[in-house]
């Protein structure tokens, strides 16, 4: 019950239990890689509290993008106490 409300995050290659620390690629587009990059993310703590925004729409208009070219995610955990997920949004 103790490990139920942990802050982790998977990936696709799997979750460290210590730490997980990756870059993993979400999206691409036929555009030609940008200039700019933007990003979003969130972070949790506990597993109690979670807050933040990582949307591709606030990744982009941070750097103002309007034309994507492709899409990474950060994901790092820590201990399962501590969580970040970002968002980066590549374009012009």
């Amino acid at each position: 019950m103790a490990l139920a409300s942990c802050s982790t995050i998977t990936s696709q290659s799997g979750m460290g239990v210590l730490y997980t620390g990756v870059t993993e690629g979400q999206m691409v587009t036929s555009n030609q890689l940008g200039s700019k990059v933007g990003s979003g993310s969130t972070i949790g703590v506990l597993g109690l509290v979670s807050v933040g925004d990582a949307s591709i729409q606030t990744a982009a208009n941070s750097a103002g993008i309007k034309k994507i070219s492709h899409v990474d995610a950060k994901k790092t955990s820590i201990l399962g106490l501590f969580a970040k997920y970002q968002i980066l949004v590549y374009g012009d």
